[in-house]
């Protein structure tokens, strides 16, 4: 089975409804496409990875069934392995190893992406002059956007090999394009209001 995005968009909208959850996806897409660029990746498969990593979340949204319970699903539909997988190594809890690029650019994407869409929600900006400053005053708020794991935000970077500041300021330039369809205020909404 070839990777498209258009497979996966189609997977993804199968199993979730919440319109947060597919922002989400998104913003996670942006980031690890991006990684893929940088990297020298698949960037349809790493695209098509991040889309997928929590697909399964509204069906299965517990420790003991997200993303485990997903896996036979994307099998079913004939997802590659590496996809699979790549999915699965998401979860801390599975303590699965991160032993290629597209597994620990989807780790270091997801809860910092989750963290930057929320920043840019209560900026009149969204997140246009977000800068790695103000995402890291906001992580040492423990009540600002709870859910988000603050140790895998640090250890994603880390992962990486790259410098914190470096990666926030990466993830949050792969979003700006997409911050319409993430429901953030754009540069263009600012100029109208």
């Amino acid at each position: 089975m070839e990777v498209t995005r258009e497979r996966a968009w189609e997977t993804l909208t199968r199993y979730t409804k919440s319109e947060a959850l597919l922002r989400h996806a998104l913003a996670v897409e942006a980031g690890v496409r991006a990684y893929a660029r940088k990297l020298g990746g698949d960037e349809e498969l790493w695209g098509a990875t991040a889309l997928l990593h929590d697909f399964d979340y509204e069906i299965h949204p517990t420790l003991d069934e997200h993303p485990q319970d997903g896996a036979p699903l994307l099998r079913e539909e004939g997802y590659p392995e590496e996809l699979i997988e790549s999915v699965l190594s998401h979860a801390e809890h599975l303590a699965m190893p991160r032993d290629t690029d597209l597994k620990k650019a989807l780790f270091a994407c997801d809860e910092l992406a989750g963290f930057i869409h929320a920043c840019g929600l209560v900026r009149p900006d969204g997140i246009e002059t977000l800068a790695p400053k103000s995402v890291k005053k906001k992580l040492k708020q423990p009540s600002f956007a709870a859910g988000v794991h603050r140790d895998e935000v640090y250890a994603g970077a880390e992962l990486l090999g790259v410098e914190f500041d470096e990666h926030v300021q990466f993830v949050t330039d792969a979003m700006k394009p997409i911050a319409g369809e993430l429901g953030l205020r754009t540069e263009a909404d600012t100029k109208t209001a």
